[in-house]
């Protein structure tokens, strides 16, 4: 199931306009800061289709009924670019257990590449919903290794995936492979270069939140 928030009206435009923006780029806290924000607008999105308890809530002046989530959440983010949007989400399941993925992607001469991971920390996902985020959805490889690498951690009851930007190649690839993953994403943009960028995407999202990196 694909939730995508730039089909209405709201702030999440905004803020990824922002962030796409080569004037505003240069402001790394405002580029962070959008990324949280936008964790936030998701987090609050994933939270209407979560299973729910009643409870019962004892006031100064009597009890009151409120509904409040019923599952485990689990959330997963790849290490670095993802770190904003993560702790966006963190805001709002504030209670959340939390995995760490290392991932990075290994080029050749010949143009093509690899995606490695070098790191997983995970608590158990047994019975849990696993909220997994990259905030640039490209060939959908590193969320592939990524969901793969954490099936020994236990079966989880709902995974959501959660990017800001997707090609349009990936959303179909994710789709393929993880029919029952609801996909969250801001925006969509249908081309993908030779080199697996997003056009027009918005640049490497690990660099302009944290700074350029020696390694490609």
């Amino acid at each position: 199931m694909i939730h995508n928030l730039s089909s209405q009206n709201s702030l999440a435009n905004q803020y990824v306009a922002q962030m796409r923006d080569i004037n505003v780029q240069n402001n790394r806290l405002i580029f962070r800061k959008n990324m949280e924000r936008l964790g936030n607008i998701f987090a609050y999105e994933i939270s209407k289709v979560l299973p729910y308890r009643e409870v019962e809530v004892e006031t100064p002046l009597g009890i009151a009924k409120t509904s409040v989530p019923s599952t485990k959440i689990v959330l997963c983010t790849i290490l670095r670019a993802g770190l904003p949007l993560h702790n966006g989400l963190l805001d709002f399941f504030d209670d959340a257990n939390n995995s760490f993925i290392a991932a990075y992607r290994k080029s050749h001469k010949d143009g093509s590449f690899e995606i490695n991971l070098e790191y997983v920390t995970c608590p158990d996902l047994n019975g849990a919903t696993l909220i997994l985020t990259d905030p640039m959805l490209a060939t959908g490889g590193s969320i592939q290794k990524a969901l793969e690498s954490l099936d020994e951690y236990g079966q989880y009851e709902q995974v959501h995936i959660v990017s800001i930007i997707a090609s349009s190649y990936g959303v179909n690839h994710i789709q393929r492979l993880f029919p029952k993953a609801h996909l969250w994403i801001a925006a969509e943009d249908d081309e993908l270069t030779a080199k697996s960028y997003i056009v027009p995407g918005l640049g490497d999202a690990g660099d302009l939140a944290f700074g350029k990196k020696m390694q490609e």
